[in-house]
C-alpha cells in the first residue's frame, strides 16, 4: 500500500481519456509516473491518446483500473458516481490503489464505493480550462488545484499536484459545493455575461463588438482582481437612477433585461457595503430597479 508522504513512480491509469484525463495523464507521465492503460472509445478519444499519451492502449475500464496503482477518473461529473460503482461491483477496485478524480463539485464521499475496497480517494480539481492539447501541459504551470483527501493522505495529494506543476489548494469536504459555485459565477456566467454584451452590442449596429470589449473587459477584469470593490464603476456604483432607467428602456422586451437588473441589485448592494452608496441612493436605485421588475412581469 503507498504510504502517506511517499512520492513513489505509479502505474497510472486514465479512464477517460477526454481533454482534462489526456493532458494530466501526460503531465503524469513526464514526471516519471507510468501510464499504462486509458479509456475512451470514440474517435476523438483515440486521436488524443494518440497524440498526448502515445504507445498507451485503450481498454476496458475494470482492464485499465486493474494494472495500475493510480486511477485517475476523468469523466464527466455525471457519470462519476455510477462509474466508482460499477467499478466496486465488478470487484475491480484494490485494496492499496489511490483513486483521483478532477470534478469541482464533487469531494471524496463519492468514492464511498471503493474505500470499501481499501481504496484512498481524493479530489484534485484544476482550476483552469483545457483543450486536450499539448500546450496544456505548459499552461498547468502555477494553476490552482482545489484538493480534498482524508487528511492522513494530504500530503500526498499536494504531492501529485506539486508534481503535475500546480499549486494545491485544500477545499474540507463540507465545502466543495460551495467551492464550485463560487468558481462557475466567476468562469461560467462571465462567459454569459460577456457574451450578452456583445449581443447587445452587434443590435446596437456596432460592427466589432470584440474590438470594443476586449481592452474594457481586459482592464475591468484586472482592477476587480487587484482592487476588489475600489474597481466598481458605472451608473449603478454612482446611484445614476436616470442613466439606470435609459438602460433599461433600451433593454426591455429582450432576454438581457432580467439579468441586467439582477447584476444591478447586486452591484448596488456590493457598492453599499463598500460605502460607495448611501441608503437614500440605494433606495432610489431599488424603486427604479423594482419597477422594471414589475414592468416585465
Amino acid at each position: 500500500m503507498i504510504q502517506s508522504g511517499d512520492a513513489p513512480r505509479l502505474r497510472v491509469a486514465v479512464v477517460g481519456v477526454g481533454r482534462v484525463g489526456s493532458v494530466l495523464g501526460a503531465a503524469l507521465g513526464r514526471v516519471g509516473h507510468q501510464v499504462v492503460a486509458g479509456t475512451g472509445v470514440s474517435a476523438e478519444s483515440q486521436r488524443r491518446a494518440e497524440r498526448l499519451l502515445p504507445g498507451v492502449p485503450l481498454v476496458p475500464a475494470d482492464e485499465a483500473v486493474g494494472q495500475a496503482d493510480l486511477v485517475l477518473l476523468t469523466v464527466p461529473d455525471t457519470e462519476l458516481a455510477g462509474l466508482v460503482q460499477g467499478l466496486a461491483a465488478t470487484g475491480a477496485w484494490q485494496a492499496g490503489q489511490l483513486a483521483v478524480h478532477t470534478s469541482g463539485a464533487s469531494g471524496i464521499a463519492i468514492f464511498a464505493p471503493a474505500v470499501g475496497a481499501g481504496v484512498v480517494g481524493m479530489a484534485l480539481h484544476p482550476v483552469m480550462t483545457f483543450a486536450g492539447r499539448p500546450e496544456d501541459l505548459q499552461r498547468l504551470d502555477g494553476v490552482a488545484f482545489g484538493i480534498t483527501a482524508p487528511e492522513e493522505f494530504r500530503p500526498v495529494a499536494e504531492t501529485l499536484v506539486l508534481e503535475l506543476g500546480g499549486e494545491p489548494v485544500w477545499v474540507p469536504e463540507s465545502a466543495r459545493p460551495g467551492y464550485h459555485a463560487a468558481l462557475a459565477m466567476g468562469s461560467n456566467h462571465l462567459v454569459t455575461l460577456v457574451n450578452d454584451s456583445r449581443d447587445v452590442l452587434a443590435s446596437a449596429g456596432v460592427e466589432d463588438p470584440t474590438r470594443l470589449l476586449a481592452p474594457l473587459l481586459g482592464a475591468s477584469l484586472d482592477n476587480a482582481l487587484r482592487l476588489a470593490d475600489e474597481a466598481l464603476t458605472g451608473p449603478v456604483s454612482r446611484g445614476d437612477r436616470g442613466t439606470l432607467e435609459a438602460h433599461i428602456r433600451a433593454l426591455r422586451g429582450t432576454a438581457y433585461l432580467q439579468p441586467y437588473l439582477a447584476m444591478a441589485l447586486r452591484t448596488m448592494q456590493r457598492a453599499h457595503a463598500a460605502g460607495r452608496l448611501t441608503r437614500l441612493q440605494c433606495a432610489d436605485l431599488l424603486e427604479g430597479i423594482e419597477h422594471a421588475e414589475g414592468d416585465s412581469r
